[in-house]
């Protein structure tokens, strides 16, 4: 089983995937502090600083001010404020790495289109030249 597990371990793929897994998380701290430190003070600027935390509802039919005030009471709610939030902030976060990714590959320099040095014979479908103006295996005249 050991053999087995540094077979599947040492595997280049498996390399790969924890080098990928290392530059993601270190990517998304980097994205994080973007969201968490730029853009979402811009963010409550615009929206004068709404708070979703206190948007929940009790299931116990009581009134409660804050969230804080419901959970110390015990009472079960339905945190949609809290929800709202986090999907507010996956929005934001989602389009803040299209951003990054859309910029990193227009930094890409594109490969150069290759030219093909071969074409078929359209009689006996054989590889030749694609200056070839008479077919070297059946001998038959190829039109450019």
């Amino acid at each position: 089983m050991l053999k087995e597990f540094k077979k599947f371990a040492l595997k280049g793929n498996m390399i790969d995937l924890a080098v990928g897994i290392i530059v993601g998380g270190a990517f998304s701290t980097i994205v994080n502090s973007l969201v968490n430190d730029i853009v979402m003070p811009i963010l409550s600027l615009i929206t004068k600083n709404i708070d979703f935390t206190d948007w929940f509802i009790a299931l116990n039919g009581k009134s409660y001010e804050t969230l804080n005030q419901a959970k110390a009471d015990g009472a079960p709610t339905i945190n949609y404020g809290l929800f709202l939030s986090e999907v507010l902030n996956f929005l934001i976060m989602s389009f803040i790495v299209f951003l990054i990714v859309r910029w990193i590959n227009k930094l890409k320099k594109p490969e150069p289109e290759v030219q093909p040095t071969t074409k078929k014979c359209p009689y006996c479908m054989s590889d030749i030249n694609v200056q070839a103006v008479k077919c070297p295996e059946c001998t038959a005249d190829i039109e450019k």
